[in-house]
């Protein structure tokens, strides 16, 4: 590998273990401020930075207009030339721009497609570390081979990371003729793999893969380290473990990576850590949960607990613990321990009143299956820790799983920034540029659109309850599929879009429904959805990754409507829904038809909605401005609080690594 390259990614900061990566940071809170003035600061924009974008594009484009004419023969050896170069020099701008150009070339060849101006751009945003805000539609997959080939030509391993397998499938599948042709393998992971198919995988030069898989395998990583390797065999290890077949590593090292859809990793799932855990036996079994749900329901909250519906935490009062000393006196086993009584009854008050089926999880072949908050799929073979999850089934009257004891575990904070290099990109990601910066140390770049959006914002109407927001949304669903246009509703949760779908059902109007039940169906919805009068509910998940194609009579018609039923916690995610209109200068228009009881509201703006419901008008709608205001007062709440969450589980996760470490299971 290049000693160039290393020497840019700071080789001097490598951390001991198995393989190459960045030792972990040690912010404090001085560090964590300025990284969040420099964020704030990035996301104004750099009218500079973008400027040596395009310039850098446009050197690119001119060398590649001079490859239009080349033989396959002649670039076969300027690709080979190319390799050598930037395995002795590492991707300098010179170098790099001969790079994409050449990329450039191959891709409009072997795929027929030809990058845009912004496409380098992008490109080269990413091969300097940067998180790049490219709009829907704007072919992110094309962009990334960008530098995904530039770096791995040096030698270093890439790992394209992506938020489902079917998304990693369809990129590797797809970019396969473009990496064959400059020589290097591409490697795919996806659940059903063993650890050979892996290990093979990851050896490759460029691997696509999913965040959860990738952060799983780098923790059954460190668990072999510390069964298998100390000393000198760890440092011998490192040095083997980028050629040798039999390394027990899976990974080759965290070189470099690009990461899809950066916001929803990085962000929207880093409130929750990923753990690595073993079956316990648990003797006491049904009996046990089923007594702290039956004391659980009968507890009164403000009184024998308190419930933070916004923090999605219960604690017991003084009275509560009260409560449970009595009901557990002469009771064995975990009953006679203080702590571990009142925490038993605080999971029991959260099955009760903070996880809700067909939205924090659905009931799938008798078992439970979490939903993704942010994205609406089912996130298989995961479960609840502490008892949490068996509370859960218990409560919904399912077998009991085994419980789980920790082994290992890691946030995605405290992974991602382990890479020597990380790069991003995203449809949404401006308004998280502080976090960003202060977290993992990237800057968040804008990149132009290729063509100008026209797509138009209809506004909002906040409406007095629920049924009336339903009724007004079927009723426009009628008026687009009557002028020939579909319409996509996006919902927050599985149990909202099978509410949509019931008053769609009873205004006589036919439609598609995509959530967690119909998730392996979602490219087929998905891709049917930009059809005349075709109309498509879907959760998050239609937000990501998968582009709507119009047919030429949508087009002439208006475009695609998108219609948001429920604002989200993050006005990103909601962004992202409106993006599905309008793509690459297509007409296309969205609008947001909401109501006061919505969660968001309920949950994070309860004071104002009692003064804002005296403002409601006869026929029920909210004056435009002060739904303007309340949409912006809750969302506001809500990031707070779950910046406060993600902060909180990284020092959390520090605690628990501590511990594990001292009981001999940490990394």
């Amino acid at each position: 590998m290049s000693r160039a390259l290393l020497a840019s990614w700071q080789v001097h900061e490598f951390g001991p273990g198995l393989y190459p990566e960045r030792r972990d940071g040690k912010d404090g809170a001085l560090d964590r401020w300025l990284g969040r003035l420099l964020g704030r600061w990035a996301q104004r924009g750099s009218p500079l930075r973008v400027r040596r974008l395009r310039r850098f594009a446009e050197r690119c484009a001119a060398l590649a207009d001079d490859l239009g004419s080349a033989s396959e023969d002649e670039l076969q050896r300027r690709a080979t030339t190319l390799r050598a170069t930037l395995a002795s020099n590492g991707p300098r701008d010179e170098h790099a721009a001969e790079s994409f150009a050449l990329i450039r070339e191959v891709c409009a060849r072997r795929l027929g497609l030809r990058h845009y101006p912004v496409q380098l751009m992008g490109g080269y945003a990413l091969l300097r570390g940067t998180l790049a805000e490219m709009q829907t539609g704007e072919g992110k997959t094309l962009t990334a081979v960008l530098p995904a080939i530039t770096i791995a030509l040096t030698g270093a391993a890439v790992h394209v990371i992506t938020v489902n397998a079917y998304l990693a499938r369809r990129d590797a599948e797809h970019l396969a003729p473009v990496y064959a042709f400059f020589g290097l393998r591409v490697g795919l992971i996806v659940p059903e793999q063993d650890n050979a198919q892996r290990a093979q995988a990851y050896r490759c030069d460029v691997t696509y893969c999913v965040n959860k898989d990738i952060v799983f395998d780098y923790l059954r990583d460190r668990i072999t380290a510390k069964h298998t390797l100390g000393g000198a065999r760890a440092v011998v290890c490192n040095w083997l473990s980028s050629v040798s077949e039999h390394s027990p590593a899976l990974l080759r090292g965290l070189y470099y990576a690009i990461v899809d859809e950066a916001d929803s990793v990085l962000i929207d799932e880093a409130r929750t850590p990923l753990i690595i855990s073993s079956n316990v036996d648990d003797p006491h079994g049904r009996a046990l949960y089923a007594q702290a749900l039956a004391l659980a329901g009968s507890l009164v909250n403000g009184e024998h607990y308190r419930l933070r519906a916004d923090e999605h935490s219960v604690e017991l009062t003084d009275a509560g613990r009260t409560v449970v000393a009595e009901f557990a006196h002469g009771l064995s086993g975990l009953w006679a321990i203080s702590r571990a009584r009142e925490e038993l009854v605080e999971q029991g008050l959260s099955a009760l009143h903070l996880f809700a089926c067909d939205r924090h999880y659905i009931i799938s072949e008798g078992k439970i299956q979490i939903v993704d908050e942010y994205t609406g799929r089912v996130m298989a073979d995961r479960s609840w820790e502490r008892g949490l999850h068996q509370m859960i089934e218990v409560k919904e009257g399912l077998d009991l799983s085994e419980r789980r004891e920790t082994i290992s575990r890691i946030t995605y904070q405290r992974y991602f920034r382990r890479y020597l290099c990380l790069a991003g990109m995203s449809g949404t990601a401006t308004e998280v540029a502080p976090e960003m910066r202060s977290v993992y140390a990237l800057d968040v770049l804008r990149i132009p659109p290729n063509r100008p959006v026209i797509r138009r914002d209809l506004g909002q109407r906040v409406f007095r309850d629920g049924d009336q927001r339903w009724a007004a949304i079927a009723e426009r669903a009628a008026q687009m599929r009557q002028a020939g246009r579909p319409v996509l509703i996006g919902t927050r949760s599985v149990a909202a879009s099978e509410r949509a779908s019931h008053h769609l059902t009873a205004a006589g109007l036919e439609h598609e429904v995509l959530n967690a039940r119909q998730d392996a169906r979602e490219a087929e919805i998905i891709g049917q959805a930009g059809q005349p009068g075709r109309i498509t509910v879907a959760t998050n998940m239609a937000g990501r990754g998968t582009d709507i194609l119009l047919a030429q009579a949508v087009r002439a018609a208006g475009g695609l409507h998108v219609i948001l039923s429920e604002y989200h916690d993050s006005a990103r995610i909601d962004r992202q829904l409106f993006g599905r209109a309008g793509r690459q200068g297509d007409p296309g228009s969205c609008e947001a038809i909401v109501a006061l009881d919505d969660e968001l509201f309920v949950a994070h703006a309860a004071r104002l909605l009692a003064w804002l419901r005296t403002r409601v008008s006869p026929d029920g709608l909210l004056p435009e401005r002060l739904g303007r205001l309340l949409r912006r007062y809750a969302q506001a709440a809500a990031e707070r609080q779950n910046s406060r969450i993600r902060r909180q589980t990284v020092e959390l996760d520090k605690r628990m690594e501590q511990s594990l470490a001292f009981a001999g299971k940490g990394e």
